[in-house]
This record gives C-alpha cells, sequence and structure tokens, in this order.
C-alpha cells in the first residue's frame, strides 16, 4: 500500500478515549460502521460521545472492492430486538444526533427498510429531540421501501455515490450511478422536508472534472449536504489508492459546491459520511423547513 502523506496521519485511539462508548456497545450488543469499516476517525468520534451505528449487519451481501465490511452469502434473520437496543444506546450515551446505516440486504423483499422504519420510531419514543440521520443502500430500486423509510420521518436521508460513473464497475459493481440519483430525487418528490445527503471518495482514478460533474448531477436533483473524503485502502485485498489528493483540492472542491447551492459541503482528507454529522442540526435552524 502506498505511504501516507502527512495530513492522514492520526493517532490511534487509546481506550481511555473511546472506553465509555465502546462499553455501551458491548453490553448492548450493537455494531457500528466506525469498527466494522475501520474508519481512521473512531478515536474522534468515540472520545466525543458519538458513532455511526449499522443495524441489519455486521456482514454485507455485496462485496465492494473499497470496503472492508464482511462479506455474507447467507442471508440471516432480522433481529427484532435490535431497535430497541439501537435506542436504548441512544439514551444512555444522550445523543442530540444519532446516524443510522446498515449493510446491504439484498436477501430481503424491501432490503431492510422496515428494520430502518423500526429504529426511527423506536428512538423517537425513547428520545424525541434527537435528530436522526439514516445512511441508506439503494435498497435494490425499491421505491415502495424508500416511501416506507422516508414515512417515519427522518431528519436527513443520506445515500452515498461513492465515486464517478466511470468507476462504477470497478468500484461499485452491483451499484448504479443513475439509481443512486434516482433515490436522492424521489426522496425530494416524496418527503421534500427531509434534508438530503451525499457522499464521495476520492483518489481512486477520479479526474477534477468527474467529481464537479458528480456535484452538478447531484444539485440537479436537490442533494442539500455533501461529504467529500479521501479513499484509504483497508488491506492489501482491496482496491488500492490511486492518490493522495492534498488538503487545497478539498478546499477547491467545498467552494465549488457552495457556489452551486449545496446547503453545506463537507471536505476534507480526513471526511467520512458521518463526520461531524450533528453540525447538521445548525444548517436545519439556518435554512428550516
Amino acid at each position: 500500500m502506498a505511504v501516507k502523506p502527512d495530513w492522514l496521519r492520526v493517532k490511534a485511539p487509546q481506550w481511555q478515549r473511546i472506553g465509555n462508548v465502546k462499553a455501551v456497545l458491548q453490553d448492548l450488543g450493537l455494531n457500528t460502521v466506525c469498527e466494522e469499516a475501520s474508519c481512521p476517525n473512531i478515536g474522534e468520534c468515540f472520545h466525543a460521545g458519538t458513532a455511526t451505528f449499522l443495524i441489519m449487519g455486521p456482514a454485507c451481501t455485496r462485496a465492494c472492492p473499497y470496503c472492508d465490511i464482511d462479506f455474507e452469502k447467507t442471508p440471516k434473520a432480522l433481529d427484532t430486538t435490535e431497535p430497541l437496543r439501537l435506542a436504548e444506546a441512544v439514551k444512555r450515551m444522550g445523543l442530540n444526533h444519532v446516524v443510522i446505516t446498515s449493510v446491504n440486504r439484498d436477501d430481503l423483499p424491501d432490503g431492510g427498510a422496515r428494520q430502518f422504519v423500526h429504529c426511527i420510531n423506536q428512538i423517537r419514543q425513547e428520545s424525541p429531540t434527537t435528530t436522526i440521520e439514516v445512511l441508506i443502500p439503494d435498497l435494490c430500486g425499491n421505491w415502495e421501501a424508500l416511501a416506507a423509510i422516508l414515512a417515519a420521518k427522518p431528519d436527513v436521508l443520506n445515500h452515498n455515490t461513492e465515486t464517478v460513473p466511470r468507476l462504477y464497475r470497478r468500484v461499485r459493481p452491483q451499484g448504479n450511478y443513475r439509481r443512486t440519483l434516482d433515490l436522492l430525487e424521489r426522496t425530494r418528490g416524496l418527503s421534500p422536508k427531509t434534508y438530503r445527503k451525499s457522499g464521495l471518495m476520492v483518489g481512486m482514478g477520479e479526474t477534477d472534472d468527474e467529481v464537479r460533474q458528480v456535484m452538478a448531477d447531484l444539485r440537479t436533483v436537490d442533494c442539500d449536504i455533501l461529504t467529500i473524503g479521501q479513499y484509504l485502502q483497508p488491506s492489501a485485498k482491496h482496491l488500492a489508492v490511486q492518490t493522495f489528493v492534498p488538503p487545497e483540492q478539498f478546499h477547491a472542491w467545498r467552494q465549488a459546491g457552495e457556489a452551486m447551492g449545496f446547503l453545506q459541503v463537507i471536505s476534507s482528507p480526513l471526511t467520512r459520511s458521518s463526520y461531524h454529522a450533528e453540525q447538521v442540526q445548525a444548517l436545519m435552524q439556518r435554512y428550516p423547513r
């Protein structure tokens, strides 16, 4: 693997910094994308008392070559207690904002939409003032499933673009760029008050023009929030990093995105989909719906 530049180096997380969050997760038997996807920000986020909960996992029915989440061919039944345990974790941690994501569950007719709904409803019951962000898979284009999730009224719906169209076959072989845009566009029609969000990884061989085109495409479907971060190769068996993008380029994309009309652009080498996701609360106050 290529040597990381200085701007991508972070201190290894220490138990005294992350112990409290880790203890809650272990006690309640919950998974986080922070751990399963080897996120470089885990120490900072756990220290701040935040986490992105991973439901219906930890194994995924897709095997995207950039992702460190385990691949699982054998379908497993959903755990009906998971929404209860998740809501209890949100309550214990005193979260003002929570992010719920999932593995792909292509084995389920609704892609797991019902589990998202149960989690949202249970959190609303236990922590009514907590804002909720869901980072969902493409549901294989099941728009009835999408409508069900939106009917539960999450504050933010996030679905990541991940990369540029030219690289989809290599990076997201089971994904579809047009379907990703369709999902966000349908979200606008089904739930206009829900803030729409998407994210990109860079450093996989894309060009600046291609990144800007994706940004423009996202604005055509009224995507409100954009995250852009550096792809980091989790292991030697994953896709290799093609380029370590310098911080100045991330700054240029942030400026370009703001000029395009995004309400918020979070763009830096260590940015991830849910990094500083709680900042959306200030955005919601600034741009109420």
